[in-house]
């Protein structure tokens, strides 16, 4: 059971290195490249540019969260806060789906855009998982993790 505890617990920090590591370089996007998202931004988000920016700022904050080693809430908080970003995000996604299959070719196509809209409730999940906010649906009923 312990070994079991183990195994878990180093799969749960190498995910939370890795989803980290995605959201910081998403976070370098942000900043040195805004042009894409700024493309893909709905026409009802107010200051597209400086929601991109701060979009950015919560990517590289949720990421670095993660991954600091001191406090199990502040990683919790990372957790949460990237769990609510991938949400709040969401529309941008299928907004550059509609603006894709707007294009005469399609854009990047079905084969781009369906899995990224089904990976995001997974990318969610990751989120509160890997930042200790959830255990499902690893925890055993009736333990904790």
């Amino acid at each position: 059971m312990a070994v079991e505890r183990e195994r878990g617990a180093a799969i749960r920090s190498a995910g939370r290195w890795i989803l980290a590591a995605f959201y910081l370089i998403a976070a370098g996007f942000h900043f040195a490249k805004p042009g894409p998202f700024l493309t893909i931004t709905p026409a009802w988000v107010p200051w597209p540019e400086a929601v991109i920016w701060l979009t950015g700022l919560a990517e590289l904050c949720g990421a670095l969260a993660l991954l600091q080693p001191w406090s199990l809430r502040l990683r919790r908080v990372g957790g949460l806060g990237l769990a609510l970003y991938a949400v709040c995000v969401y529309p941008a996604n299928v907004n550059h789906m509609l603006i894709d299959f707007a294009k005469p070719g399609h854009g990047l196509g079905l084969g781009y855009h369906v899995p990224r809209l089904l990976a995001q409730p997974v990318i969610v999940w990751l989120a509160l998982w890997v930042g200790q906010v959830v255990d499902w649906p690893f925890a055993r009923r009736g333990t904790a993790a």
